[in-house]
C-alpha cells in the first residue's frame, strides 16, 4: 500500500534513536542522531507503491547492527527488523624484504582497505600453509611477517580474505637462493667476543637502572599519593553547592523551559522565540544564567531517562550559531550519553567503562586550578577530570544539551 502519507520510522536499538524520520510528507531531521546527518535518504521513487527503502551514504564501521523499520497510519502500524553487515575490499597484498633474521629473511605482506578482518595466509609454491611470525592489525589494515630458510626455487605467496564477502587477493613474489645469508666461521667466533663483551657491559649498565628505577617508582608513588590528597581536599573545601539556573535566552529554540529555570527537554518542533545573537541555532544546547571566574563550585544534575544528553561548563564566549566543536578546543568541557555509549568529550572523545550511565553527574569547577571534575552523584565516584589548566582564559558558565530526554538541575 502506498506509504506516502505514513510515518516512517528508521531507528537503531532504541525507538528515540532515530537515523531517519519521513513524517507529514516529508523528511524531518530535528530528532535525527548528530551521526546520521547529511547521510541518509528515503528514496521516494516507490514510497507510493509501499517501498521506503533507507540509503546510507559515505558507509562507516560504526553503521553495522540491527536497524529497525517501523511505519504507522492512524491505528495501523507495522515494523520489520534488517541487519546490517559492512565488509570492505582491500588492495592487492605488497610483499617486501625486510632483513635476514634466523638465518633466513624475513618476509612482510601489507594490504589496507579491508573490513572487518581479514584472513593472512602465507604460502610455498605447492600451496601448502605456511606458519606466520608476527602479525599487526588494526581497523582497515594489516601486515604479516614470515621467515622462509634457503630453499631452491623458493615460491612465495601471500594471500588475504575477507570471509564476509567470500573474496580474497593474493600475491606472489621469487626468492633466489643468493639473497640467503651465509655463515662464516670467523664471524662466529667475532660474534661470541662481541657477545661476552657487551654481556659485561650490559651488567652494569643494568645495576644503575635497576637503581634508577627504584627511585622512579617511589617518586610516582609519591606524586599519586599527592594527587589523591588533593582530590580529598577538593572535595572537603566544597561545603556549599552553587545555585545554578538556565538562561532562557541562550536556549536552542526546540528546548522546553520550566518556569523554576532548572529543567528543560527537548521539544519536538522549534518554539515562536526572538531570534537573539547570543541563542543556539544548531546543537540543541543552553546556558546557565551564572558565571564564575574564580574559586570553587559545584552543581549536580539528574539525568535519568533515555536520550541523548550531555552535561558539563562552557565558555561565555562558546559560539552559538553553526556547528560548534563540542570540545575543550570549541570553548567545551562535558561529558555525555550517546545511544548505549558513556563518553567525554575530549578531542578525540574518551570511552569511560561504566557499566550504565549515572542518573545524577556533579559538575565541580575549580576555577582557580583551571579544572572541571565529574562525580557519579549516587556513589561519589569519580567520572572524569579534565586536567589542571585546561578551563581557563574568562567566566565559565554551566552547559548542558538535550535530545529525547529531561535534564533537571537540583536545588
Amino acid at each position: 500500500m502506498s506509504a506516502e502519507n505514513m510515518e516512517v520510522r528508521w531507528f537503531r536499538s532504541k525507538f528515540t534513536s532515530v537515523v531517519h524520520l519521513y513524517q507529514y510528507g516529508k523528511d524531518q531531521y530535528g530528532q535525527q542522531m548528530p551521526e546520521y546527518r547529511g547521510r541518509t535518504e528515503l528514496l521516494k521513487t516507490g514510497i507510493t507503491d509501499g517501498n521506503v527503502s533507507l540509503q546510507i551514504v559515505n558507509i562507516r564501521s560504526s553503521d553495522e547492527g540491527q536497524y529497525n523499520c517501523f511505519v504507522q497510519d492512524g491505528p495501523f502500524d507495522e515494523e520489520a527488523i534488517l541487519e546490517l553487515k559492512v565488509a570492505g575490499l582491500g588492495s592487492n597484498p605488497l610483499i617486501s624484504v625486510e632483513s635476514h633474521q634466523d638465518g633466513g629473511i624475513r618476509m612482510v605482506c601489507q594490504s589496507a582497505g579491508w573490513y572487518p578482518e581479514p584472513k593472512v595466509l602465507w604460502r610455498d609454491l605447492s600451496g601448502q600453509e605456511l606458519p606466520s611470525l608476527s602479525e599487526a592489525k588494526s581497523l582497515f589494515e594489516t601486515e604479516n611477517s614470515i621467515i622462509i630458510k634457503e630453499r631452491s626455487n623458493q615460491n612465495l605467496s601471500c594471500l588475504i580474505r575477507n570471509t564476509v564477502l567470500n573474496q580474497e587477493k593474493e600475491s606472489t613474489v621469487y626468492i633466489a637462493d643468493s639473497f640467503f645469508p651465509r655463515v662464516n666461521p670467523w664471524m662466529v667466533a667475532l660474534s661470541v667476543i662481541l657477545l661476552v663483551l657487551f654481556g659485561f657491559i650490559g651488567l652494569t649498565v643494568y645495576l644503575f637502572k635497576i637503581k634508577g628505577k627504584h627511585l622512579g617508582e617511589i617518586r610516582k608513588r609519591d606524586t599519586k599519593i599527592n594527587d589523591l590528597q588533593r582530590e580529598l581536599d577538593w572535595r572537603r573545601n566544597i561545603v556549599c553547592p552553587a545555585n545554578v539556573t538556565l538562561d532562557p535566552d541562550m536556549a536552542h529554540p526546540k528546548l522546553v523551559l520550566f518556569e523554576d529555570g532548572k529543567s528543560v527537554r527537548c521539544g519536538d518542533t522549534e518554539e515562536d522565540v526572538p531570534n537573539k545573537l547570543e541563542r543556539f541555532d544548531y546543537w540543541e544546547c543552553v546556558l546557565g544564567c551564572e558565571g564564575f571566574t574564580s574559586g570553587r563550585h559545584c552543581w549536580e544534575v539528574e539525568v535519568g531517562g533515555e536520550g541523548y544528553w550531555a552535561v558539563g561548563v562552557a565558555r561565555e564566549s562558546v559560539g552559538r550559531k553553526g556547528e560548534i566543536s563540542r570540545s575543550p578546543y570549541g570553548g567545551i568541557w562535558a561529558v555525555e550519553q550517546c545511544r548505549d555509549q558513556f563518553q567525554a568529550l575530549t578531542s578525540p572523545v574518551t570511552l569511560l567503562p561504566l557499566s550504565r550511565a549515572p542518573s545524577g553527574i556533579r559538575v565541580c569547577l575549580d576555577c582557580d586550578r583551571g579544572q572541571v571534575t565529574f562525580i557519579n552523584a549516587g556513589d561519589e565516584a569519580p567520572i572524569f577530570t579534565f586536567p589542571p589548566g585546561s578551563v581557563r582564559g574568562e567566566r565559565i558558565r554551566p552547559w548542558l544539551q538535550v535530545g529525547g530526554s529531561q535534564l533537571r538541575l537540583c536545588p
